[in-house]
């Protein structure tokens, strides 16, 4: 790998992992149109590093007021002494499912699952189950039905939504993307379910993140160059990754996932067509 992709891949990194597109896929499909190599899981498990730094960074109030409040919990005795308290304790279940599977069929992920045909069904089926989600919302609003905000998550709202994310898992899905659908399908505002999706994402991303520089350590270290290029691309993913949270937020105040929707359905197919002529090999 070149500085100039490593950068490049950075920018997609921080661009598509908050959007509702997949990283892991735009990751796959970008370095084969290119013809360059494709980077591997453990690549963007690494370079995941720079993103989860954005989301740290952005929420550092909420995560911050968070973390003193499970702290405090657990010293008091009281795990669900504030509401606080009870939204770490939420997240930290939530993100069990994703590790259970994760370490389930974590052969399948690096590999098999890594094909452009995963790839573009899960860019065209999700996009799909999230265009029910969304008109689910719509046909709420219409009725002048409450949309739940990020105090009224509940045990249920977290679990199911840390059940969605485990889809995740599958490239192509993104992570994004599933937990907001699953936001949408429990009445969450899009603009809750995105910032829930943040939240939720920063264990399992923090985990899977040091495992993966810890398992390739010699190898990320082996030269000057290797290292010079992680960290270029983690550094250029943090700073993209910072500016796509700020955009998702302000933008699903006032729009819809519509436009997710038909990117997700125009880059499955496009795939699909790619790979049936033989431009690229799935």
């Amino acid at each position: 790998m070149t500085l100039f992709e490593a950068i490049v891949l950075g920018i997609v990194q921080g661009l598509t992992e908050f959007l509702p597109i997949s990283s892991t896929a735009h990751l796959r499909i970008i370095p084969a149109l290119a013809g360059w190599q494709d980077p591997g899981a453990a690549f963007t498990a690494i370079v995941q590093i720079g993103t989860l730094v954005a989301v740290l960074l952005y929420f550092r109030k909420d995560i911050t007021i968070i973390v003193k409040a499970v702290v405090s919990s657990i010293l008091h005795g009281k795990p669900m002494e504030s509401k606080e308290a009870k939204m770490g304790w939420m997240i930290a279940a939530g993100t069990l499912p994703i590790v259970i599977f994760g370490l389930l069929f974590k052969s399948e992920i690096e590999t098999s699952l890594r094909s452009l045909y995963w790839v573009s069904s899960a860019l065209i089926g999700l996009g799909l189950v999230l265009s029910l989600g969304e008109r689910k919302i719509k046909k709420r609003l219409k009725n002048g039905l409450h949309l739940k905000s990020m105090e009224d998550i509940g045990w249920k709202e977290a679990i199911l939504i840390g059940l969605a994310q485990s889809v995740a898992l599958i490239p192509g899905s993104s992570r994004s993307g599933v937990t907001i659908t699953g936001g949408l399908f429990l009445n969450l505002s899009r603009e809750t379910a995105a910032r829930f999706s943040f939240l939720l994402s920063l264990p399992s991303v923090f985990a899977a993140a040091l495992f993966e520089l810890y398992k390739t350590w010699h190898t990320v270290t082996a030269s000057s160059e290797s290292m010079t290029n992680i960290l270029a691309a983690t550094l250029v993913a943090g700073i993209v990754g910072y500016a796509s949270i700020a955009f998702l937020l302000t933008y699903l105040k006032t729009h819809t996932t519509t436009l997710f929707i038909i990117y997700r359905i125009i880059a499955g197919t496009a795939i699909l067509l790619l790979v049936a002529t033989g431009i690229l090999q799935p």
